[in-house]
């Protein structure tokens, strides 16, 4: 394929994550309050949680046949079912007047998510070796720039309208599906295709297979173990945040969707510029302790605060706790040999899905407890994490092998 018969292509799949990133963030400051209009009460807490649990819990069970039907049957076909998932989604949360009917919207939309993972296979289908890692940080950048948007656009939206967000979520899939449909080329042709990928291995689609060789991987257990914790606290910022500024604060659609595009903005940021200084200036082991001394102030001034404009204050130290995760993972590679990379990478996206179906029950039960007396008390939850993560992070690391020159 030549240059410009590449860049069209790319295009689709950047506007494609960028889209889905917008549709994403758009739900979250109005979630809440939907909830409650739609089931008539207070108390959603746990509602939130059982959400995103569920979004989390299919998109860990069907990610890998999705990834398995694209080698089989084509990129294409997957992303389009994929964007047809989500539109169908938006839509049934629209206008939804139940909760069973919002359940099975995000229950359909977590099916069909393998959005990010067939874009990513698609780009590595068209990109030539020596311009991958570019690509791949537009994806990235992409999907930042889409998830800064999405709640603000929310906030305002939800504002005028409380299925306004829903509606707004489902055009934008149904225009992302139509530029799809007539726009992207199949990237995986017919003849590319090995026989071994003309069927579809059905061990390979179990889910918990990656977790099952952690075990045989010396040295692993404690790099998963602080990878889960940090996906974990990760969490509690899209189950909790939007309740907890309603509920201290009475902030409307728009006050949390300004603070969830602040705090998008601090982590862009970061991961764009500091990851590298710090961990010049303080080593690997110390730019993950700092990230997590950063996180800790933050929380605690959240967990205490009465005004409003204190989050926005603290929003700097925000932008230092995202320095910490680049820095882990750097340390992560250095603990197991390069031909052993994939394995890897395999075993800590699990750990993150499996996260991200735990952590929001757990945070939306417990702030279910604290709601009524202490909103702020939710925050101390999360401190806890991560000071379990301290000793966790000082034994992964301690014997990390040392960085041959041909890698670095």
């Amino acid at each position: 394929m030549n240059k410009s018969g590449t860049n069209k292509p790319l295009l689709v799949i950047f506007a494609a994550i960028c889209l889905d990133a917008v549709g994403i963030g758009l739900i979250f400051p109005i979630l809440p309050r939907l909830l409650q209009d739609v089931m008539q009460t207070r108390d959603i807490a746990f509602d939130v949680g059982l959400m995103t649990a569920l979004y989390a819990a299919m998109q860990f069970v069907f990610s890998p046949v999705l990834g398995a039907l694209s080698d089989t049957i084509g990129r294409r076909p997957v992303l389009l079912i994929s964007l047809a998932g989500a539109a169908v989604n938006y839509v049934i949360m629209a206008f939804a007047p139940s909760l069973l009917l919002l359940l099975t919207g995000r229950a359909i939309a977590g099916l069909t998510s393998a959005n990010m993972s067939v874009a990513a296979a698609y780009i590595t289908d068209i990109s030539p070796a020596d311009q991958r890692a570019r690509r791949f940080g537009l994806t990235n950048a992409m999907f930042g720039a889409g998830f800064i948007i999405g709640p603000v656009l929310g906030g305002l939206l939800g504002d005028y309208w409380l299925r306004l967000p829903f509606i707004a979520a489902a055009a934008l899939n149904a225009c992302n599906l139509l530029l799809a449909l007539f726009v992207l080329p199949e990237s995986r042709l017919p003849e590319s295709r090995t026989p071994s990928c003309r069927k579809i291995d059905l061990t390979a689609l179990n889910p918990l297979r990656p977790l099952k060789r952690t075990a045989s991987m010396k040295g692993l257990p404690p790099i998963v173990s602080v990878y889960f914790v940090f996906s974990a606290a990760g969490e509690s910022y899209g189950t909790c945040w939007a309740l907890w500024g309603f509920d201290t604060f009475g902030w409307n659609g728009v006050s949390i969707g300004l603070s969830l595009g602040a705090f998008g903005i601090c982590q862009t940021v970061c991961q764009a510029f500091l990851p590298g200084p710090a961990t010049r200036l303080l080593g690997e082991r110390w730019s993950v302790i700092t990230g997590i001394a950063a996180a800790v102030i933050a929380l605690t001034v959240m967990a205490f605060a009465n005004q409003g404009w204190m989050i926005f204050a603290i929003m700097p130290i925000f932008t230092l706790v995202g320095i910490g995760n680049p820095a882990f993972q750097a340390l992560a590679t250095r603990k197991v040999e390069p031909d052993r990379q994939g394995e890897l990478q395999g075993v800590l996206a699990s750990t993150v899905s499996l996260a991200s179906i735990i952590a929001p029950l757990a945070f939306s039960s417990l702030y279910f407890v604290t709601r009524e007396n202490w909103p702020g008390g939710i925050w101390l939850s999360v401190i806890a994490l991560y000071a379990i993560a301290v000793p966790l992070v000082l034994l992964s690391t301690r014997e990390a092998r040392p960085v041959q020159t041909a890698q670095a």
